[in-house]
């Protein structure tokens, strides 16, 4: 069985930082593992993502600079380092892994990846 576990989540102040992880397990082949967040009463939305065997990393702009994505292939785990937070990166944030190669640039669509975590909630004060 395929699960994806976040941790990190908190209430932190603006500026702040933050480090969410997702453990993967029940995985036996991935091509990426990232990261989407959803706003309340807005569409989920692509943050970042790492491609599990070269470890090409791919951002948001709106987070580009300040969150890095990385991965350790040992533990099947895929973090996201969040520095300088501002209260507009209030969201659930999601762990999502796709399976099989994908087309160039369709990491940004979240429809293409196979596996979801539960979510983990990150909130910003200002």
């Amino acid at each position: 069985q395929v699960q994806l576990v976040e941790s990190g989540g908190a209430l932190v102040q603006a500026g702040g930082s933050l480090r969410l992880s997702c453990t993967a397990s029940g995985i036996t082949r991935v091509t990426a593992l990232g990261w989407f967040r959803q706003a309340p009463g807005k569409e989920r939305a692509f943050v970042a993502t790492v491609m599990w065997d070269d470890g090409t990393t791919y951002y948001a702009d709106s987070v580009k600079g300040r969150f890095t994505i990385s991965r350790d292939k040992a533990k099947n785990m895929v973090s996201l380092q969040m520095n300088s937070l501002k209260p507009e990166d209030t969201a659930v944030y999601f762990c999502a892994g796709r399976k099989n190669p994908m087309f160039p640039n369709s990491y940004m669509n979240d429809y293409v990846y196979d596996y979801w975590g539960q979510g983990t909630q990150v909130t910003v004060s200002s």
